[in-house]
């Protein structure tokens, strides 16, 4: 961790990322407090978290829709990562057989606290064998790949997070947000998630 003590939440992005699949949990881990209210958000003062995107290689990433990020670092360049975020989109088709992707994804989820994917984010998790016999989801249109993939992870086809030990799964899209406040109050408590959802003014869904 860095000397504040906050976790780095690192926050793969690539070419065809789904918008929501990272800003959505960027969102959340960002704007989170350990002091409630408004005022709180007008400084870092109470934040645990330092949250940054990363991608394979510096220069703008094109995400689904056409929105063009520019990440904050590269996998070379990437602070020590203590909860990994793995975005869905189409983009991930690809990374499923990318060697370095894979490769890093491993790397990171060695030394984290805490791995956590978004829709077809799951994908990659598995293509790189870290839902080994673990229950996990993804976006309904890819559950059936998921299982193809790695036929040992126990797809949960009615899920909108599914948690197993330091591994977090969300569905599609939207449930990146839950996933992220899921989290929060796993680490910081119900009082810290529901003021991070009230802010949001987001109803958590089950």
């Amino acid at each position: 961790m860095n000397p504040l003590n906050r976790r780095n939440v690192g926050i793969f992005v690539f070419d065809g990322v789904e918008v929501l699949d990272f800003a959505g949990p960027f969102e959340v881990f960002s704007r989170t407090r350990l002091a409630p209210g408004i005022d709180s958000r007008r400084s870092d003062e109470t934040a645990p978290f330092e949250v940054f995107t990363v991608a394979a290689a510096a220069g703008m990433v094109t995400a689904t829709g056409g929105l063009r990020i520019e990440p904050h670092c590269t996998f070379a360049t990437a602070p020590p990562i203590d909860l990994l975020v793995v975005p869905g989109g189409f983009g991930t088709r690809a990374l499923v057989n990318d060697a370095g992707t894979l490769a890093w994804i491993q790397s990171v989820a060695e030394r984290s606290e805490h791995l956590t994917s978004v829709c077809t984010g799951a994908l990659l998790l598995a293509a790189a064998g870290l839902l080994r016999d673990r229950p996990a989801t993804t976006h309904w249109g890819a559950l059936d790949l998921l299982g193809q993939i790695d036929p040992s992870v126990q797809v949960e086809r009615d899920m909108r997070v599914v948690h197993d030990g330091a591994v977090t799964t969300s569905a599609g899209v939207s449930a990146g947000i839950d996933m992220a406040i899921d989290v929060v109050r796993r680490m910081f408590g119900d009082d810290v998630a529901a003021d991070v959802a009230r802010y949001m003014e987001y109803e958590v869904r089950r």
